[in-house]
């Protein structure tokens, strides 16, 4: 027992000093993405960034798997090498694994507890971004005046640009100034503004890119564009705002469905203490209980599915 708590106070160590570094690092990170040789004009300057820490990572990039990763960290606003996180994942496990087998004394307990335990950088990664992309939808329609009545003033888009940079905090004033940063070292603004679009996938952000690709191509009136721009995003948080308003109950219900058993087997353990015994050291009890474990965790997601919506 003791070992499994110092691997865990060494794992959690290691995620604290990784995750974190210094800024000196994040800025050397962000200058050597955006300083890369591009590729050719239609690839993604981002995604095509290889790896350096030699053929297995290679391997796995072929697969996707890791520049998955990567964007996903990259929207996020996690500025470190994929290579680091991996290895986070791959010591939680480790440790998981570990304490799993050596609590329960069963291998399929210490495989759930280890993919658990290592699945909670992805999980951290997942709200991170989840956070960050609503922060900056949240942001976008106060931006989109802003550059709106720039543009009407007599700017140019870049010094529209500019203004919104200085005017807003992250992450829509970071991202910005990495689209400026792209462009001032040689990079076409409609490219820039797609590479952000890689960093952060809003679709409402996708709407100002086309415009603005529109408007270089043709050459039409770009505030107008923008100014109309601004009162569909509205329009269209608006209704996401009704959508989880209309599905809220079904959200809870379903979540209530889902912690219900746990929270009346902890009732249960509570006042008859010997009434579940037969479900965590008997054979039988072990596999009903590893049944109802899956059979929950399979309810909750069909439920999230089920409550999709896709517009």
């Amino acid at each position: 027992m003791a070992s499994g708590i110092f691997a865990l106070v060494f794992v959690g160590v290691l995620i604290f000093t990784s995750s974190r570094g210094t800024e000196v690092e994040q800025q050397r990170e962000v200058a050597r993405c955006l300083t890369r040789p591009p590729d050719e004009i239609e690839i993604d300057v981002m995604r095509k960034r290889r790896p350096e820490e030699g053929a297995l990572f290679a391997g796995l990039y072929r697969l996707n798997l890791l520049r998955k990763l990567e964007e996903a960290m990259w929207q996020a606003g996690m500025y470190m090498r994929v290579g680091d996180m991996l290895l986070i994942i791959v010591l939680m496990f480790g440790a998981g694994l570990f304490l799993g087998n050596l609590i329960f004394h069963d291998m399929w307990v210490g495989l759930g507890s280890g993919l658990a335990i290592g699945a909670l950088p992805l999980l951290y990664i997942q709200l991170s971004k989840t956070r960050r992309l609503k922060a900056f939808g949240a942001q976008l329609p106060f931006a989109l005046d802003l550059i709106k009545s720039s543009l009407e003033a007599g700017h140019s888009l870049q010094r529209a640009l500019q203004v919104l940079v200085s005017e807003f905090a992250d992450p829509l004033g970071s991202e910005f100034r990495t689209v400026l940063e792209q462009n001032r070292i040689g990079l076409p603004l409609p490219r820039a503004l797609e590479d952000m679009l890689k960093r952060v996938p809003e679709d409402d952000l996708r709407l100002l890119v086309v415009a603005v690709r529109v408007q270089t191509e043709v050459g039409s009136s770009l505030a107008q564009i923008v100014g109309r721009l601004s009162e569909i995003v509205r329009i269209r948080q608006r209704l996401r705002m009704q959508i989880r308003a209309l599905t809220a109950q079904s959200r809870f219900g379903g979540l209530v469905v889902g912690i219900l058993p746990v929270v009346v087997l902890c009732i249960f353990s509570l006042i008859q203490p010997g009434y579940s015994d037969q479900l965590f050291h008997d054979p039988t009890g072990q596999k009903i209980l590893k049944f109802a474990i899956g059979s929950d965790i399979l309810a909750l997601i069909t439920i999230r599915r089920l409550l999709r919506v896709n517009y």
